[in-house]
């Protein structure tokens, strides 16, 4: 569960990028710093931060990529900050590209597979505004509220329409998902199908709408059934997108 910002930096700058990355456990600034390259897969930048005692410490490395898709540049970084590497991306919306800005939004990278969906709760109610939803999904070990927001990087037919966003402890929004419209062939009725990074593992779920909730707001989340109606990179994880 990770969010935060990038921006490039002007060339004449000791480090080529700042930003910030956020989690439920921590809000670091971080820089990214050229290195010379031993071969071509080798990192382009390290990543640093400023730790307690104000030492500058290496906590990752980056490489500059392109979408093997959409072949628009992206950032990928490895980073520990000392709780295990995780892996989060630097991405630019089509608006930002465009102005041919410098800034970057940091998204997470999952692939830890999926986990079963077991006995879950959970409900998801549309906004009057805005193209979002709110709702919250629990089991006995977990329980999050969290928001549907529309996906301002989607530029292919595959992509999420929906980031799935958690607040901080500081308010800060963190993805911890993707969410993809859908229709059921058998029924012909709307839902949305939900890819989650819970405490326990990714997490597949669906949000449908019962007789009594058809043509309202509300959806209720279920386990997700594979019936093989899922959209087609729905199960690719909290991929990149833009």
């Amino acid at each position: 569960m990770f969010a935060g910002t990038l921006t490039r930096n002007v060339e004449t700058a000791a480090a080529q990028y700042t930003g910030m990355i956020h989690s439920t456990r921590f809000d670091i600034a971080i820089q990214l710093e050229a290195r010379a390259k031993m071969s071509e897969r080798s990192p382009d930048f390290d990543v640093t931060a400023v730790n307690k005692s104000g030492r500058k410490v290496r906590i990752g490395t980056a490489w500059n990529e392109t979408g093997n898709t959409s072949g628009n540049p992206y950032i990928s970084m490895q980073i520990d900050v000392g709780f295990g590497p995780f892996r989060v991306n630097a991405v630019q919306t089509k608006e930002a590209r465009a102005a041919q800005s410098g800034e970057f939004e940091i998204i997470p990278l999952v692939s830890n597979g999926l986990m079963k969906s077991g006995s879950i709760s959970g409900e998801l109610t549309a906004m009057d505004a805005d193209n979002a939803f709110t709702g919250y999904i629990a089991n006995m070990m977990f329980d999050l509220e969290f928001m549907l927001i529309e996906n301002g990087y989607k530029s292919e037919e595959t992509h999420p329409d929906y980031r799935i966003e958690v607040s901080s402890p500081r308010g800060t929004p963190i993805r911890v998902g993707s969410a993809w419209m859908a229709k059921s062939s058998r029924t012909g009725n709307d839902y949305l199908s939900l890819l989650i990074n819970t405490p326990d593992g990714d997490l597949r779920v669906n949000a449908v709408q019962n007789e009594e909730q058809r043509g309202g707001q509300t959806f209720s989340i279920i386990p997700f059934i594979d019936s093989g109606e899922q959209p087609q990179d729905a199960g690719a994880g909290l991929s990149l997108v833009a």
